[in-house]
């Protein structure tokens, strides 16, 4: 998850070996370009959340391990394991809830005195992908101090930022009306302050549905908003540096608070407690992909 992020008022910009499109405002007149599924691509995985109760552990498990050091980017959240109050699927829907709470070494024994609680649910281990046509239809909490994400992350990963991130949404509870596409790379991160981005402006980012979807190839990445592609990163030859995307990622779902980009702005405990809502997951790929 990124912190900071380039600022283009070009529609296409070209950065060393790769290129990407910067999203404009909606509404703002710029050219409608579609992101679609390509025909050609089958379901290979989902979930619908079609089982109240715990996530599905064929399909999720639970990231805790940074919890008694702290998390990155000074976030101030603890990621609980399997706990109803922070994770649960409900009506048709996977609730990841953060909330504000301490977390008392008697209760949480790896906390590392976190007063908030949250869930980070990732399908490492359990499901991974080279490649593919992901979509995520999800309703996102308001308030300051707010950070839900929906990003991935290489399945063999050795070293960040090395071996790529790519965030297909990002929201921060300051900056009202806007998501975030991001991807990191060693030559491109948010610790260089050159990572790639792009931003996408609605007046409903959050408290309503949108679908966020990415269609990642050997050549490039797009991400789409309701199926209104904002961001672009394309490779141009094959230096790692910039394009380590040819290896397996898992997905992560998760809602962080405060941190450097998060809580830049302070965090309002009026916000809690605070629901991210995930209607479905869906992944597609070509018949010979991995």
């Amino acid at each position: 998850m990124s912190r900071t992020f380039i600022s283009l008022s070009l529609a296409s910009v070209t950065l060393s070996a790769c290129t990407f499109i910067m999203g404009t405002d909606v509404g703002a007149g710029h050219q409608f370009v579609t992101l679609e599924r390509p025909a050609d691509y089958n379901l290979v995985w989902s979930d619908e959340f079609s089982v109240d109760g715990a996530p599905d552990e064929a399909n999720w498990a639970y990231d805790t391990y940074r919890n008694p050091d702290g998390w990155w980017n000074q976030e101030k959240q603890y990621y609980s394991g399997p706990r109803a109050k922070n994770a649960r699927v409900e009506n048709g829907r996977l609730i990841i809830e953060a909330r504000a709470e301490p977390t008392p070494i008697e209760q949480f024994p790896d906390t590392g005195g976190q007063v908030y609680t949250s869930a980070r649910l990732i399908t490492k281990d359990r499901a991974s992908w080279t490649y593919g046509y992901f979509e995520v239809r999800a309703k996102l909490p308001c308030g300051r101090g707010l950070w839900p994400a929906i990003w991935t992350l290489p399945q063999d990963r050795k070293k960040w930022p090395d071996d790529g991130e790519i965030d297909i949404m990002e929201y921060v509870g300051w900056d009202t009306n806007r998501f975030h596409a991001t991807v990191h790379t060693k030559d491109r991160n948010h610790v260089k302050d050159n990572q790639i981005g792009a931003t996408y402006t609605s007046r409903k980012a959050c408290g309503a549905y949108h679908t966020h979807s990415m269609l990642w190839t050997e050549d490039e990445i797009q991400i789409a908003v309701d199926g209104e592609r904002y961001f672009r990163y394309l490779k141009t030859n094959e230096n790692y540096g910039e394009w380590p995307f040819n290896a397996a990622h898992y997905l992560i779902l998760n809602i962080a608070v405060g941190g450097g980009w998060g809580g830049r702005k302070g965090i309002d405990r009026r916000a809690f407690p605070a629901r991210m809502e995930i209607d479905y997951v869906r992944v597609y790929q070509k018949p010979d992909a991995s």
